[in-house]
């Protein structure tokens, strides 16, 4: 990676951002921009896929030819084909005229198709044969057209799902994918958070006259463990409104909690029965602390899921006992383990390795919540997003409880 073409890339764009997955996805566009290969860019949406596409062609030999930008998912599925392909005089109602499709606009250039993935499959077919044989027929027309287009497309779609529900074509997914490009969420770039805040805060402040606005060390961490769904658009749209209306040019937690977009679901659940085969738990002891709370918060779902994973618990009675045994064999969870639970949960379990409900009204379980969070903080060394995800909890839960709990 020629680390002085990214950052000149950086500064010619525009581009906030050091995160390892930014760079190499600026890397393999400035890899690709020079040959005439298909491109998809994949990303979620506000998270600046259209920017790459801009990279690719102001980098490649196309660099002085047309580029253009369709919204596939903007154009209704009733006239995309003219959109793309053009049409004849009289090819449908409303076509008073003859029409030149992009395909034709952008001939010698760069088509960016955004939200390929919404295309319908009829389009996708016409679109499969453009990028095979650079052939193309107008919509009311038999005479085949030839263009030369580099095609770079763009999509939030899971195309792999898309393909196995009949939504997308598999051989134009491989055609289009021959180079992919992956643009990482918001939420995966780390400091780069803070970076985009201070630079659009800067951009408000030149332009209104008005203090820049500064975040405090803890409200820099809130910003960090936020999900942000919206990505970088929803970051500049929160900054620009604090501009505006937060009263003050120093922005603390408390001043972002009367932001109501930022606030996530708030859960109290540690753990889902429902994916807690999916889940993975660094070491047995925690893992036992996480089972006997989902099993203490959900008795009546864990009735349901013994029903269908063993027959032979049909017989026991939830109601008044499940044994460290019984809830072994629905998870293949060792017996020594059982044996291993530390004193601050020991009581849950009596002297025949039994789970006794009535043992309820004598532990505590903010307790348990407490340990396994601090277990969880302890093994990925205070990194709270990956906490939180572990522990199926939303970051300003986690950061809520740390200081609940004085764990800081």
């Amino acid at each position: 990676m020629d680390e002085s073409k990214i950052k000149s890339l950086k500064q010619r764009y525009s581009i906030i951002g050091n995160c390892e997955e930014l760079n190499h996805a600026l890397n393999v566009a400035l890899q690709v921009a020079p040959t005439d290969l298909s491109v998809l860019v994949t990303g979620e949406n506000g998270s600046g896929k259209e920017i790459f596409a801009r990279i690719i062609h102001d980098n490649s030999i196309r660099k002085g030819k047309k580029f253009f930008t369709v919204n596939c998912g903007a154009i209704p599925e009733g006239t995309i084909d003219s959109e793309l392909f053009g049409h004849e005089k009289g090819a449908f109602t409303g076509a008073v005229d003859e029409r030149e499709g992009y395909f034709g606009i952008a001939d010698g250039g760069t088509l960016f198709l955004d939200e390929v993935g919404e295309l319908p499959l009829p389009t996708q077919a016409r679109l499969l044969r453009v990028l095979e044989t650079g052939e193309y027929i107008r919509v009311g027309s038999s005479e085949i057209r030839k263009t030369n287009v580099r095609i770079v497309a763009a999509t939030n779609v899971n195309i792999p799902k898309a393909i196995s529900e009949g939504r997308f074509r598999e051989d134009l997914y491989y055609r289009l994918n021959t180079i992919p490009v992956h643009v990482p969420p918001l939420r995966e770039r780390g400091r780069d958070i803070i970076l985009l805040f201070m630079k659009f805060a800067l951009e408000m402040s030149e332009k209104y006259k008005m203090p820049a606005l500064r975040l405090t060390k803890e409200a820099e961490e809130q910003l960090m463990a936020y999900s942000w769904p919206g990505n970088v658009r929803q970051l500049k749209n929160i900054t620009e409104n604090m501009s505006i209306t937060s009263g003050t040019h120093e922005i603390t937690p408390e001043i972002l909690d009367k932001y109501e977009i930022l606030k996530e679901k708030q859960s109290t659940e540690l753990v889902s029965m429902n994916n807690m085969s999916e889940h993975s738990y660094a070491t047995e002891r925690e893992y036992l602390i996480q089972f006997l709370f989902g099993l203490r918060e959900e008795i009546k779902d864990l009735k349901n899921l013994v029903a269908k994973q063993d027959e032979r618990l049909k017989e026991i009675d939830l109601q008044h006992v499940v044994t460290a045994q019984d809830v072994t064999n629905i998870q293949n969870i060792p017996v020594q383990m059982v044996q291993s639970i530390p004193a601050s949960v020991s009581h849950l379990v009596n002297n025949n390795n039994e789970y006794v409900e009535s043992a309820q009204e004598n532990f505590s379980m903010a307790d348990i919540e407490k340990e396994a969070i601090r277990l969880a903080m302890i093994r990925h060394k205070g990194k709270k997003k990956i906490v939180a995800d572990e522990l199926k909890i939303s970051p300003r839960t986690l950061y809520r409880k740390i200081k609940e709990y004085g764990l800081e």
